[in-house]
């Protein structure tokens, strides 16, 4: 098993699997032809040069190979409070679109989700099919979004799509448990390159 990841940092280096720093766009395949399987999670959709991306992974896999792709459409679903019933899930609301905003100023495509099942068929694989789900509530999503906010608060602020004020209580409404919080839905898109099935993986991080 093998995880890759421009700063493999993010990644644990004693998960059991080996670990290779890898840049999705920049660099060919490791092993080219040879993984039964690689699996990308919230990848592509931040990478600027998505197509290049993908036609290395499907080069990595050898006849039969399977691609497992998986990323958000936060434009299907972009709210993160989906009863905003007071204040507190309108100021989350407002924040998340602040959120996407920077992402789109990053390069995200916001739309990519949708898109996948028709971008691994035009890239040649086969039996392609995909599902989509996203979880509302719980401590879980309750870290995720702590961890989120503290990550690009920094960079809301100097865009200005936030103020630290706002922030603030956005966080203390959300470590006391105050809403429920959801995800953008999360589209997993899988297809087989023709041919023969082999036995070697190969798993792309968050990057």
């Amino acid at each position: 098993m093998l995880a890759t990841d421009i700063n493999p940092a993010w990644l644990d280096q004693h998960g059991g699997y080996e670990v290779l720093p890898h840049d999705i766009v920049g660099d060919p395949p490791p092993q080219p032809g040879t993984f039964d399987l690689v699996h990308a999670r919230l990848v592509l959709v931040h990478v600027p040069d998505r197509a290049r991306a993908l036609a290395t992974m499907v080069a990595a896999l050898r006849p039969g190979g399977w691609l497992l792709v998986e990323d958000a459409d936060t434009e299907l679903q972009p709210l993160v409070c989906l009863d905003e019933s007071g204040p507190a899930q309108r100021r989350a609301n407002r924040l998340r679109r602040a959120f996407r905003e920077l992402m789109t100023r990053r390069g995200a495509d916001l739309r990519y989700g949708r898109t996948l099942p028709r971008t691994l068929r035009e890239a040649g694989l086969v039996d392609v099919a995909a599902a989509g789900s996203f979880p509302i509530g719980g401590p879980v999503l309750d870290r995720l979004e702590i961890a989120t906010m503290r990550h690009v608060r920094a960079e809301l602020v100097a865009a200005r799509l936030a103020d630290d004020a706002e922030i603030d209580a956005h966080l203390a409404a959300v470590a006391a448990g105050e809403l429920d919080l959801t995800l953008a839905p999360l589209i997993s898109a899988w297809g087989r390159r023709p041919g023969l099935v082999g036995d070697r993986g190969w798993r792309l991080g968050q990057g």
